[in-house]
């Protein structure tokens, strides 16, 4: 008799390596939230704690070279991943569909979502002052199991550091956890197409 795993999830982690490109994506974020009042309006409308550009502003690889830069990493970072996957691409890439900006003040947190009409999702960490909150990664299969008993491994939860990386695919639901920290929390979330 044997068991054996199928349809393994993956989730992707690496490391930015490169302190001067997240002091300079700190920095970008930070004015960010200073200078988009249209993304502040929005942030406030929805009840977000904090500033997100994600409503606000798609151009952020055009609009400031620090932001380019990154593109150029996360391509390299998403390639991997698709290869990791298994994904037939036939000979295309996966291709950057939005990049926003998140400042996530202290009680801040985003209930469980997806990420419909992508095929990678992720976030690069900036700052992260302890006590911030993790990522809380869901069982995809929970929604099947009607009948079936509690289980460990459920959620998983996935700790960020300064300049983490996390890839996962877009269909894995996922939250944000309440950051418990006394300062903010910075990220820069991600979807790719194909």
């Amino acid at each position: 008799m044997s068991t054996r795993a199928l349809f393994a999830t993956l989730f992707y982690e690496a490391t930015l390596g490169d302190a001067a490109m997240l002091a300079e994506l700190d920095a970008a974020c930070r004015q960010l939230a200073i200078d988009d009042t249209a993304g502040r309006h929005w942030s406030k409308d929805h009840g977000y704690r904090g500033y997100t550009s994600y409503a606000s502003l798609n151009d952020l690889p055009q609009r400031d070279p620090a932001f380019a830069d990154l593109k150029r990493a996360l391509d390299r970072h998403a390639a991997k991943f698709a290869g990791e996957c298994g994904f037939e691409l036939g000979g295309k890439r996966l291709k950057l569909d939005s990049l926003w900006v998140n400042v996530l003040k202290p009680g801040g947190t985003h209930s469980g979502h997806l990420h419909p009409h992508s095929v990678v999702s992720g976030t690069l960490y900036i700052a992260v002052p302890p006590g911030s909150g993790a990522l809380k990664l869901e069982d995809p299969r929970l929604p099947m199991m009607m009948a079936a008993p509690p289980r460990a491994g459920t959620f998983v939860y996935a700790e960020p550091a300064p300049g983490s990386v996390f890839l996962w695919e877009s269909w894995l639901r996922h939250e944000v956890m309440p950051n418990a920290a006394k300062g903010e929390r910075i990220s820069v979330s991600f979807n790719y197409r194909w």
